[in-house]
């Protein structure tokens, strides 16, 4: 995969999606000693970066394809959330219907929202099947058009464009940080960056969890994580995609693991502080500078903040349930 697919995606989808603000706090710059850039991707179109690569994807795959005028193509993918809300709304603009294959347990906020941009869920138990055997027998059987989460050349060119405009306004970086499931937001912005700023240094954050792709990242070989149970359920996937994880080996720097209350205490301090809505898979990319795992003083690092898709019942419970000290912590 070329760099030259980011730059057609951020062509392709200059029109479609929003171009997400960059904040800055003075606040966050004090606790971490750095300069830091929060790409606010809670604030795409379908409340995550997702969308940027499931329109991608699903306009490309149209474009090559030649329905009969009777049968329009049919898109069928897999998710946990925030991609199944992508490409739902995704269809919903380009005109064709859309089916998920989503978990029972996926946040209800979720499986509301890609029910209500048109999308017909498919529910399965993801501690007993798994949503690529299912999609594998769906594919087989009828002439559904698969757009996968992460694992696909035009998915991860529309989720480096994320990357692209934040470093088109931050300007030079020493870091990036991104949250890291099935790797397709990683690579997209390892790829990019090092194409902008070469001394970047991409760093991929998971739950210690959910730690997967950090032991594959370790190992050169990819691991598995069977339904972790971590609050950051954007993060909760089987396993790197076998594209993001070639793209990752060569272009990311580290992935490092955060803790459950790492991810609660700064989505606790994003809320509080910051005043934006975060869900859980977003705040872990903050993690790692909140609660110095990583030397930032002196630093300009970029965050991107992946989505805003939260179950507030979940998010708010968290808060009270967890000991102030827990919530607080090195944030205060």
């Amino acid at each position: 995969m070329t760099v030259q697919k980011i730059d057609e995606a951020a062509s392709l989808l200059a029109e479609a999606v929003n171009r997400t603000p960059v904040l800055t706090s003075r606040t966050l710059d004090k606790i971490t000693g750095g300069q830091f850039f929060l790409k606010c991707e809670n604030f795409q179109r379908a409340g995550s970066f997702k969308f940027r690569g499931a329109y991608n994807a699903i306009y490309l795959a149209l474009k090559k394809v030649y329905p009969s005028p009777e049968r329009k193509p049919r898109i069928l993918t897999y998710s946990s959330g925030n991609h199944a809300q992508a490409a739902a709304l995704a269809g919903s603009l380009l005109g064709v219907s859309v089916s998920v294959i989503m978990p029972k347990d996926a946040p209800e906020i979720k499986k509301a929202a890609t029910a209500g941009y048109g999308a017909h869920i498919i529910p399965y138990d993801r501690h007993k099947a798994s949503r690529e055997a299912i999609a594998r027998e769906m594919t087989a059987k009828d002439d559904y058009i698969l757009i996968p989460p992460y694992d696909s050349e035009d998915v991860i060119a529309g989720q480096g464009t994320a990357a692209k405009e934040l470093i088109e306004e931050a300007g030079s970086l020493d870091y990036l940080f991104t949250p890291c499931g099935g790797g397709g937001l990683l690579s997209g912005s390892a790829l990019c960056a090092k194409r902008m700023l070469p001394g970047c240094k991409v760093i991929g954050v998971e739950p210690l969890l959910a730690d997967d792709a950090a032991r594959s990242f370790r190992t050169g070989v990819i691991q598995t994580a069977h339904s972790p149970d971590t609050i950051a359920d954007g993060l909760r996937t089987p396993s790197l995609g076998v594209l993001p994880f070639e793209i990752i080996k060569q272009y990311v720097d580290d992935i490092i693991t955060v803790t459950e209350d790492e991810i609660i205490s700064t989505m606790y301090f994003i809320w509080t502080r910051l005043k934006i809505i975060a869900e859980p898979s977003a705040a872990a990319g903050l993690a790692p500078a909140l609660h110095h795992k990583l030397p930032a003083g002196g630093k300009r690092a970029g965050v991107i903040i992946s989505g805003g898709n939260v179950d507030m019942n979940m998010a708010l419970g968290c808060f009270i349930d967890t000991p102030d000290a827990a919530v607080k912590g090195s944030v205060r």
